[in-house]
């Protein structure tokens, strides 16, 4: 068993510690937030250790989750590494790239596996779908949330649209050959709405949408290619497969096709059946295999910091072109 320890447990700093209870390769020592009354219910509620010093902890576990701020992931995973301990990292993987720079020269020194903490990566519609995924020429994506104070500390890119830049940049295996982006702040000083629009050496195309002041939630991502079209919904669990496939004649009386006089193609609908898996503890359980059968983790550091680079760009776009501030007076 791998002796874990959690750091951080707000909301998701708790889930992480829920679930890692339930994992059988991992045994939980403890935890550790600068949070005193935090700490004391989550001690009562978990019933597991509180650890008040961070050195500590790091002495008595093997690999940690951290799950603070972002702002704080750089100088614990620095101190988690530097003392020889395998680190999940929440996303984004640190608050700057030039962090998240160091922190793989860090890891690749001290030989420790490093995982950062895209979950939609392990969503089960996500995985039902990849299969299908080939050479896409467009991507369009929305990620729609009420809001919620909570993430407010950082901007919408790095809230919410960084899952999506992240699952594209996993899909596509090209150089970016530019990016356009615009945003709009409307609750908080950073965008709290933003589009952007990336444009792949290869000819594809992804459009993203991110938004946490919505009046409904949406977590849907649509792939373009060649005779197919799939889409997946992240927050629902569910995907589509829609495909066209040339064929010699039309005889079959329930098949669906299109003649155009030139060719004949049939199309086909395949609705995967999506197992019932919780995306956070699978990524979990990926991070402690990987540690086990010493091999490179299912998202790197390496893609962390990919991830972040692409949301800092879309960052550096919206304030180049001016970010449109609405004010509370110009919409009650």
């Amino acid at each position: 068993m791998i002796k874990t320890g959690i750091i951080g447990v707000g909301h998701l700093g708790k889930i992480h510690l829920k679930l890692a209870q339930v994992i059988s390769d991992i045994e939980v020592i403890g935890f550790y937030d600068i949070n005193t009354a935090i700490s004391q219910k989550i001690e009562q509620e978990f019933h597991t250790h509180n650890i008040n010093n961070l050195e500590i902890l790091l002495e008595q576990c093997d690999a940690v989750i951290i799950a603070t701020p972002t702002i704080a992931h750089y100088s614990i995973a620095e101190k988690a590494i530097r003392a020889g301990k395998h680190v999940f990292i929440e996303k984004p993987v640190t608050y700057t790239i030039e962090e998240g720079r160091r922190l793989i020269e860090l890891a690749h020194e001290a030989q420790v596996i490093v995982q950062i903490g895209h979950v939609e990566r392990f969503n089960p519609a996500f995985l039902a779908a990849k299969p299908y995924i080939g050479n896409s020429l467009f991507i369009e994506n929305h990620r729609l949330a009420e809001f919620n104070p909570r993430g407010t500390d950082v901007s919408v890119i790095m809230d919410l649209m960084i899952h999506d830049i992240d699952i594209i940049l996993s899909i596509i295996q090209s150089d970016i050959k530019s990016i356009s982006a615009n945003g709009v702040a409307v609750v908080s000083d950073t965008p709290d709405i933003a589009n952007a629009r990336i444009e792949f050496v290869n000819g594809c195309v992804a459009n993203l949408t991110a938004s946490r002041i919505s009046l409904k939630n949406m977590r849907k991502t649509r792939f373009f290619q060649q005779d197919a079209y799939i889409s997946v919904d992240f927050l629902e669990k569910k995907c589509e497969i829609m495909s066209l496939k040339t064929v010699d004649n039309t005889d079959n009386p329930l098949g669906i096709y299109i003649d155009s006089g030139e060719f004949k193609k049939q199309i086909s609908y395949i609705n995967p059946t999506i197992p019932d898996t919780n995306a956070i503890q699978e990524e979990l359980k990926s991070f402690i295999s990987s540690i086990e059968q010493n091999i490179e983790p299912a998202i790197s550091l390496e893609d962390g910091v990919d991830a972040l680079s692409v949301a800092q760009q879309i960052t550096d776009k919206i304030n180049l072109n001016g970010l449109v501030s609405i004010k509370k007076s110009n919409i009650l």
